[in-house]
């Protein structure tokens, strides 16, 4: 009998919340959904928002600080950037980033790619080496600068706990992550320790971590894949086998993953967490051997 996969694992947020922007910015951008960011920390204008957060007296516009209708990046890999990028893994300012693969972590069997792709996006705010005014489209006409204003931005003035007032970039509290990411997530590990490709949505290759279980795919149109597998893992505090069979869904656009839903049962993994040992069914599924 197949238990409900009641919960989705966190990473699904952010292709959620990415499919919810591109949603937004294909048509006129609706008040619930300026509303939304607008009572929140992402809200740096001068408008109204939360009091505690960093903001600038320049313009009360929302979107300006990370997205433009018009003359944004066409380099980025997100809509309608508005923002500098680094490039080849670096900082926007050329910086280079301390990954996870530093700490030399006994089970991380894979490899660290560099920084890119949507987390560099994030970073151009969030690892403080360029103003948060570093805007490529400033509100107006004839505001357009490529680079949008380099390290110091448009110079616009700022206030808030968080933010160098006058350089406008982002100096401390949780959101500050700098250029050292060691102790962040572990941006850039590539699934299954990396070696597998995706051409038209099916998956080739062979994972170059040794005990990773390959999950079973299935294409179910030219770029989504329905897949079911088991995370298979140990507790470091007490060596306990934890092992939690998904069901999960991945939407891949030019090769990347645009899309990605994965559900599980909440019950069985909190009762696994607090010392249950697996049931035999569910150890039955870890043991099987993937399927390439």
């Amino acid at each position: 009998m197949r238990k409900p996969w009641l919960y989705g694992r966190a990473g699904w947020g952010a292709a959620s919340a990415l499919a919810a922007l591109l949603l937004a910015l294909s048509g006129p951008v609706s008040a619930q959904a300026l509303t939304g960011i607008a009572n929140t920390k992402h809200n740096l204008g001068s408008g109204a928002g939360p009091a505690d957060r960093n903001q600038t007296d320049a313009t009360a516009e929302i979107c300006v600080f990370c997205h433009t209708p018009h003359g944004g990046s066409t380099d980025a890999p997100v809509p309608l950037w508005n923002k500098r990028l680094g490039s080849n893994g670096t900082a926007a300012n050329g910086a280079t980033y301390t990954t996870y693969a530093s700490l030399q972590t006994p089970s991380l069997d894979g490899t660290v790619a560099e920084v890119g792709s949507i987390s560099v996006a994030c970073l151009s705010c969030h690892d403080g080496t360029q103003a948060m005014d570093n805007v490529i489209n400033a509100p107006g006409s004839g505001g357009v600068l490529d680079n949008g204003g380099g390290n110091d931005g448009r110079a616009w003035a700022w206030t808030g706990a968080t933010v160098d007032n006058v350089t406008g970039k982002l100096t401390s509290g949780p959101a500050a992550l700098g250029t050292d990411l060691s102790n962040d997530h572990p941006i850039g590990i590539q699934y299954c320790g990396g070696g597998l490709t995706v051409t038209n949505g099916a998956i080739s290759g062979n994972c170059k971590d040794s005990d990773f279980t390959l999950p079973q795919t299935q294409v179910i149109n030219g770029n989504q894949i329905f897949m079911e597998g088991v995370d298979d893992f140990v507790m470091i505090k007490d060596q306990r086998r934890v092992a939690i069979p998904y069901l999960g869904t991945m939407v891949f656009r030019d090769g990347l993953i645009s899309e990605w839903r994965d559900y599980f049962d909440r019950g069985l993994f909190d009762r696994l967490k607090a010392g249950e040992a697996p049931p035999p069914d569910i150890a039955a599924l870890a043991d099987r051997p993937g399927v390439p």
